[in-house]
């Protein structure tokens, strides 16, 4: 697949664990194999966790081929740098990936997020009605937004990934034109790179799993002494644990920053819902993470996101950037390398048919359907809800007797019919079994 779900059909055994906890509908299993319908996956990675044969996986590159190449860049997630205790600094983590032949752009990363933060406060202090603004950092929440509450996109803040930022002042700083690799903590980001979200392309070119890496860094037991590397500011890390976000952008709000952080798929659209109710009146900035506890729970992490949360909270974080650091971020405000290419646009769901009569005829066959359906949504048809077979069947991706309760019906009835026919005699047979004599 293109986004970031990978689905390995020969463990899959059809169980449908799946189809229950994708918040789009997104999945099918048909004929025994998950299908996913690309334009309603937000890669949110909730079918991963459900899946205890591990069919479903984060769909990342082949490390060992990326690994065996030179001139290796990385770009990695701020979850990343808390996931080994032994590497607890920025510095120790560069210096262990750097000792096993791994180039890494921290420092850019670092300022990237300091940017981000400080136009958000930007356009947060001149949101005047558009206020609240939600956070663009989880592509997950962006995507969810554009499928499920369409009328929020004009809420979204038009701020770019600091990761794709990273990258972008690396290469503008040091005019390098190495391809870049992002160490993604789950399938979210890793569509940032394969199909990203208000840019047509990426500006990295391959993607990897947290695990993947860390795994490969341990089996090596890199020795780290952090002498061998300058100091990194640490407040970007804040950014992997529910709340960083608007704690960074709070630093450059000079009133003050009224905002509401939440993580996991159920609370999230839980306050997207209440958002789009207009229930959350005060409030300046959302801050929403797919994922419990923020990306430090993602779905291709190596530590447990407890272990994660505990590192996090005993950072000694200087927010106040220096005076030559907020030269840098001005410097990089002004030329608007911050900002999105293109705005959030609603994701239209796939019509019935083009034309609107035929559309008008379907939607009420497809109501005339689910009324006839027994309103359980037990999956065992292989798709989510009672109401997701009610609208495959009018699209012809489906029949009734998927339905096990139809079919058990329809079982019941041909059976009525075969004892009925099975009863019957010809005329010229008497009911006895014999024929009548003759006279």
């Amino acid at each position: 697949m293109s986004g970031g779900i990978r689905v390995r059909e020969e463990r899959c055994r059809g169980c449908a664990n799946c189809i229950k906890s994708c918040p789009t509908e997104a999945i099918r299993v048909i004929d025994g194999v998950i299908k996913i319908i690309p334009e309603l996956c937000i890669d949110c990675g909730e079918c991963i966790r459900s899946c205890r044969d591990k069919a479903i996986t984060v769909n990342e590159d082949e490390w060992e081929l990326i690994r065996s190449r030179e001139g290796l860049v990385l770009m990695a997630d701020p979850t990343f740098y808390v996931q080994v205790g032994a590497y607890s600094r920025p510095r120790l983590m560069k210096e262990a990936l750097e000792q096993h032949g791994l180039r890494d752009i921290a420092e850019y990363a670092s300022i990237a997020f300091d940017l981000a933060a400080y136009a958000s406060a930007g356009i947060i202090r001149e949101g005047g009605d558009n206020l609240p603004y939600i956070s663009t950092y989880c592509p997950a929440v962006i995507r969810l937004i554009q499928i499920n509450f369409p009328e929020l996109t004009g809420r979204i803040l038009p701020v770019e990934s600091p990761l794709e930022t990273a990258v972008t002042i690396w290469r503008e700083a040091t005019g390098a034109k190495e391809k870049v690799t992002l160490v993604a903590p789950c399938p979210a980001k890793a569509t940032l790179v394969r199909n990203p979200v208000g840019r047509k392309k990426s500006s990295i070119e391959y993607v990897v799993s947290v695990k993947r890496v860390i795994r490969d860094l341990l089996a090596y037991n890199v020795k780290v002494t952090g002498t061998r590397t300058k100091a990194i500011s640490r407040r970007w890390l804040l950014w992997s644990i529910s709340g960083g976000e608007s704690r960074h952008i709070a630093s450059f709000c000079d009133k003050g920053l009224t905002s509401v952080s939440v993580s996991g798929l159920r609370n999230t659209m839980d306050l997207l819902n209440e958002l789009e109710l207009g229930r959350l009146n005060g409030v300046d900035f959302v801050e929403c993470r797919a994922c419990d506890l923020g990306c430090i729970g993602g779905t291709a992490t190596y530590e447990s996101r407890f272990l994660s949360q505990l590192r996090l909270e005993n950072i000694e974080t200087e927010w106040m950037p220096s005076q030559d650091e907020m030269e840098e971020i001005r410097a990089l405000y002004d030329k608007d390398i911050w900002r999105l290419v293109s705005p959030i646009q609603v994701k239209e769901r796939l019509p019935l048919s083009q034309d609107l009569g035929e559309a008008m005829a379907k939607l009420r066959e497809m109501d005339a359907i689910y009324a006839s359906l027994p309103h359980i949504d037990c999956g065992a048809c292989g798709r989510p809800t009672c109401r997701a077979l009610a609208e495959d069947i009018v699209r012809g991706q489906g029949k009734e007797t998927d339905c096990v309760f139809k079919l058990r019906d329809r079982i019941s009835l041909l059976s009525g019919e075969i004892r009925d026919l099975s009863s019957r005699l010809p005329h010229t047979i008497h009911n006895s079994g014999k024929r009548r004599p003759s006279s």
